[in-house]
C-alpha cells in the first residue's frame, strides 16, 4: 500500500499543475484575440467549472491508473504509457463533462493544449526523480575507479548493466559494450557506446584501463566461450561470466549472479527445454521415490521434482550423511526419509509396500571404474542384484514407471562396473516384459561436477601446485551438467511406454587433457609453463573412448530433440535369473575369474577384447 504522506502530496502537486495546465491552455488560446479581457471575461465561467471538474476527475483517473502506486525513480517506457493514458482518459471525461454544465463549450484548442500540458507537466514532475536518480549515479560512477567491460550488447548485457545502475555502480562502472554484430558498433545501449568486437578487447582495455570484463552471452557455445576467454586472459582484467543456462533453473538473472568462468561454461550446452505439462502429468501429487538420493544426481533429480508437486519424495540412500544434506535443503518439501542397503531385499520390499511409490528413479550404484576393478564382486552385488531386488519390489507392488540411471560405459563394456551397469539394464527390460510396471533405462555420459570425476581432482591438484594428472593424451569423455542430466530423466521418465533404454543427447566428445588445460587456465596459469600436466597411464577397465550405442541397438528419435531411444535387444530372462541367483548366493565369495566367467553369460564378449 503507497504511504498516504506521499500520496497525499502527489495529490496536491497534481492538483496545482492541473490548474496550470488549464490556466496555461486558456491562456494560449485568448491570447490570440484582439481584446484579451474580454474575451476572459466570456470564458470565466467555463474556466471555473472546468478547474473544478478537471482537478476531481484527473486526479481519480490518476488514482485508478496507479500513479500514486510507482516508485517514480524507476520509471520507464511503461509509467510513461501509464501517464499518457491516465491523462487522455481524464481530459477527455473533463471535457465531456464540462460540455454539459458550463454556458460555453471548450474551445477545441484549449483541450488540445490541455491535454499536451497535463503530459509535459505530470509527466516531468514524474520523470523529474529518475532523472535526478540518474545524475546522481553518473555523479556516483564519475568518482568510481572500478572500470568494467561488457561482452554482449544483447538483453543479457543490457541487464547487467541496468543491475550496475541499481546498485550506483557501487561495483564498477561501464566503459561499454564489446559485440561481434558490425551493425552495433559504434552505437549507443542506453547511454554507453559499444566499442568494438572480441578483436578488440585487449587494445580497449587498455585504453581505458578496464579493471574487470563480464561475459553477458549466456547462449554462446562454448568454442565461443573459449575465445573469447582466451583473448580476456591476456589482459590484466579480472574476468566474470553471467551464469549459464543451467544455473539459472528459474528465477531473472542479477549481477549478484555473476560468478567466475567455470569449465562447464566452456561446453556451452544447449538449454533444456522440459516439457513441464508432460512432466507434470506424472509427478504430480504422486509418490516418488529416489534411490542413492544422497548423490550428485540423485540430490539433483530430488530438486527437480520437488518443482512439480509430488504427494510426497522418499529419499532412499544407504549413506546418512548425504542424505542428511539433501534432507535438510529440501525440509520445506514434503519428503521422507529412508536410510536401507539396496542390496537387502526384505528392506526394499518394506519400503515399497509402506509408501506404494508411483514412480521409482534408481540412482544408488557403484559407479567408480578402477574402485570396482579392485571390488568386482560388490558391483555385481549392489549394481546387479540391487537393481533386481527394487524391480522385484517394484512389480509388486504395483510402481507405474520405473527409471534406471545408467551409463554409456554400459555399451560394449571393458569394466566391471559397466558391465554390471549393462546387465542391470537387461535386468528391468527383462522385468518389463512381464510387468505391469514401465521399466525404462537412461544412459548418459559423465556429469561435471559429480563426486570422482576429473573436475574435482583437477581443482585439488592445481590448489596443492600441480601437476595435473591425465592418464592418456587421448583419452576422450562425454559430458553433461548434472542439471542438465536430471531434467532430461525426468523428461525420459515421462515418455516412457516400457523397455526402452533412452540415449541424452551428450552432443561432442571432450579430451580430458583439454579440460585440464581450461581448468587450469582458468585458474589464472599456463598450463605446460605455472602447471604441468602428468601422464599416468590407462588405468585398469578404462576405454580410451566411449560409445553410446551397441552394434545392435541402432536409435530412433522421439519427440524431444535431446532424447533417443535405443532398439531392444533379445533378454535371456533364464540367464538372467540365473546370474542374479548366483550372486544372491556366492556374492562376496566369487573370485575374478568366476565373475569374469559368471558375466559372460549375459555379455559373451566381456573381458575378450579390449576396446580402445
Amino acid at each position: 500500500m503507497a504511504h498516504p504522506k506521499r500520496t497525499l502530496f502527489l495529490m496536491l502537486t497534481d492538483a496545482l499543475l492541473i490548474n496550470l495546465a488549464l490556466f496555461l491552455s486558456f491562456y494560449l488560446r485568448l491570447s490570440e484575440e484582439a481584446d484579451l479581457q474580454a474575451e476572459f471575461v466570456k470564458y470565466l465561467g467555463t474556466y471555473l467549472n472546468a478547474a473544478i471538474v478537471s482537478t476531481f476527475v484527473l486526479i481519480v483517473t490518476f488514482h485508478f491508473f496507479g500513479l500514486y502506486k510507482n516508485i517514480w525513480r524507476y520509471a520507464s517506457v511503461r509509467e510513461l504509457l501509464s501517464i499518457v493514458y491516465a491523462v487522455t482518459v481524464g481530459a477527455a471525461l473533463t471535457v465531456m463533462a464540462v460540455y454539459f454544465i458550463s454556458p460555453l463549450r471548450l474551445p477545441h484548442s484549449v483541450s488540445v493544449y490541455f491535454w499536451l500540458m497535463l503530459i509535459v507537466l505530470i509527466g516531468g514532475l514524474r520523470f523529474s526523480q529518475r532523472m535526478r536518480q540518474e545524475n546522481t549515479i553518473f555523479a556516483v560512477s564519475n568518482k568510481s575507479q572500478r572500470k568494467v567491460l561488457i561482452i554482449g550488447a544483447g538483453d543479457a548485457g543490457v541487464l547487467a548493466l541496468r543491475e550496475l545502475k541499481k546498485r550506483d555502480f557501487q561495483e564498477g562502472v561501464p566503459v561499454g559494450f564489446i559485440d561481434d554484430s558490425k551493425s552495433k558498433i559504434n552505437l549507443h545501449v542506453q547511454g554507453f557506446p559499444v566499442l568494438g568486437s572480441r578483436d578488440d578487447i585487449r587494445r580497449i582495455v587498455e585504453n581505458y584501463a578496464v579493471d574487470e570484463i563480464i561475459i553477458a552471452i549466456p547462449s554462446a557455445d562454448g568454442e565461443t566461450v573459449r575465445e573469447i576467454v582466451e583473448i580476456c586472459k591476456e589482459t590484466r582484467a579480472a574476468l566474470k561470466i553471467m551464469p549459464g543456462v543451467y544455473d539459472i533453473l528459474s528465477g531473472k538473472i542479477t549481477v549478484s549472479s555473476l560468478r567466475e568462468v567455470q569449465v562447464e561454461d566452456l561446453l556451452g550446452r544447449e538449454q533444456v527445454s522440459v516439457d513441464l505439462e508432460e512432466v507434470a502429468g506424472y509427478l504430480k501429487n504422486q509418490v516418488v521415490v529416489v534411490t542413492g538420493a544422497g548423490g550428485s544426481i540423485g540430490s539433483e533429480l530430488c530438486r527437480q521434482i520437488v518443482k512439480f508437486f509430488p504427494s510426497k519424495l522418499i529419499l532412499a540412500g544407504h549413506g546418512e550423511n548425504c542424505i542428511f544434506d539433501i534432507e535438510q535443503e529440501l525440509k520445506n518439501f514434503p519428503i521422507v526419509t529412508e536410510i536401507f542397503d539396496i542390496k537387502d531385499a526384505g528392506k526394499v520390499n518394506l519400503v515399497f509396500e509402506k509408501y506404494k511409490p508411483y514412480v521409482v528413479f534408481h540412482a544408488a550404484a557403484h559407479k567408480h571404474v578402477p574402485l570396482m576393478e579392485v571390488n568386482p564382486e560388490e558391483a555385481l552385488k549392489n549394481n546387479v542384484m540391487g537393481t533386481n531386488n527394487l524391480a522385484a519390489a517394484a512389480d509388486k507392488n504395483g510402481v507405474r514407471t520405473f527409471v534406471l540411471i545408467s551409463t554409456d560405459k554400459a555399451v560394449n563394456p571393458t569394466s566391471i562396473m559397466g558391465a554390471s551397469k549393462r546387465m542391470a539394464e537387461m535386468v528391468i527390460q527383462d522385468y518389463d516384459k512381464r510387468s505391469e510396471t514401465k521399466f525404462v533405462a537412461v544412459r548418459f555420459g559423465n556429469v561435471l561436477g559429480s563426486r570422482g570425476s576429473v573436475i574435482p581432482t583437477f581443482k585439488k591438484q592445481i590448489m596443492a601446485g600441480g601437476p595435473v594428472t591425465v592418464t592418456d593424451p587421448r583419452m576422450t569423455r562425454y559430458f553433461m551438467t548434472i542439471p542438465e542430466a536430471s531434467q532430461l530423466v525426468i523428461q525420459a521418465g515421462a515418455m516412457a511406454s516400457g523397455g526402452e533404454i533412452f540415449i541424452l543427447d551428450m552432443g561432442k566428445p571432450v579430451k580430458i587433457v583439454d579440460l585440464a588445460k581450461d581448468l587450469i587456465r582458468l585458474s589464472g596459469f599456463e598450463p605446460g609453463k605455472d602447471m604441468q600436466i602428468e601422464f599416468t597411464g590407462v588405468r585398469p577397465g578404462e576405454k580410451l573412448f566411449e560409445e553410446i550405442l551397441t552394434s545392435e541397438e541402432g536409435t530412433t528419435a522421439t519427440k524431444h530433440k535431446r532424447i533417443f531411444v535405443a532398439r531392444p535387444n533379445h533378454i535371456d530372462h533364464e540367464a538372467i535369473e540365473g546370474l542374479v541367483q548366483k550372486i544372491r548366493e556366492r556374492g562376496s565369495y566369487m573370485d575374478r575369474e568366476e565373475i569374469n566367467t559368471s558375466i559372460r553369460t549375459l555379455l559373451p564378449d566381456f573381458g575378450k577384447t579390449i576396446k580402445t
